[in-house]
């Protein structure tokens, strides 16, 4: 439980701080409207929409943390193996979170070639990482340890898929995106959009980081004698 409620403070935290810093680096007094208009918020709409969405997000990844804890005290529990392809899989997420962060920085400096990369780069690290995740389930289906095998294995299918979906979701939006700078659409009307696609990144890395740790420090096999490839 200890874990359930660092995840769910650290998450609060990191939404919490991201709000703030979306305020402080905005400048109403450059948005067009009336000056006694104070009724304006300086956050896009979309911004505050995204931070209440991780949030949301944040929410139902500790509820599932927390299941998994508790259902790891009760009877009929059989760790599923960690497959070392998830290794190879965190490596992808991680590269395709860079790449947006460096589309985004490249966005800010008006480099238009530089976001289409980036964001490409992204999207393709972001499909290796889910094509690594189905090779992985075949893996451990093959191993013996399918869906319907033991509670353990169960939630090994049920956090990574739940977490896929999340991948598979910000890659519709990465798409539009993609579009839009792909259709000659100006740097500074992609712009917004770019850094709301690199911020759910990084949360969702963020959240797979934490996932993956969970189930290494769950694994009694990788770490006894590291066999299962």
């Amino acid at each position: 439980m200890n874990i359930t409620f660092l995840f769910l403070a650290v998450i609060a935290a990191i939404v919490a701080w991201w709000l703030a810093q979306q305020r402080l680096t905005a400048k109403p007094w450059l948005d067009a409207g009336l000056v006694g208009d104070t009724g304006a918020s300086p956050l896009p709409a979309a911004k505050i929409g995204l931070g209440v969405f991780l949030a949301v997000v944040g929410c139902l990844f500790t509820l599932l943390i927390s299941a998994y804890s508790m259902r790891m005290e009760m009877g009929e529990w059989r760790p599923a193996p960690v497959p070392k392809l998830l290794w190879l899989n965190t490596g992808m997420l991680i590269l395709s979170s860079g790449a947006l962060q460096w589309a985004q920085v490249a966005a800010r400096r008006g480099r238009m070639d530089r976001v289409r990369a980036g964001l490409l780069a992204g999207g393709v690290f972001a499909l290796a990482f889910l094509a690594g995740q189905l090779v992985a389930w075949r893996q451990l289906d093959a191993a013996g340890y399918y869906l319907t095998a033991n509670p353990a294995a169960a939630f090994f299918y049920l956090i990574t898929g739940v977490h896929g979906l999340h991948i598979l979701g910000g890659q519709v939006a990465l798409g539009r995106t993609m579009d839009k700078a792909w259709q000659g659409v100006a740097v500074g009307k992609v712009r917004l959009s770019v850094e709301l696609c690199a911020t759910y990144w990084h949360f969702v890395l963020f959240v797979w980081l934490v996932l993956f740790a969970l189930l290494l420090l769950t694994d009694p096999i990788v770490a006894d004698n590291g066999w299962f490839l």
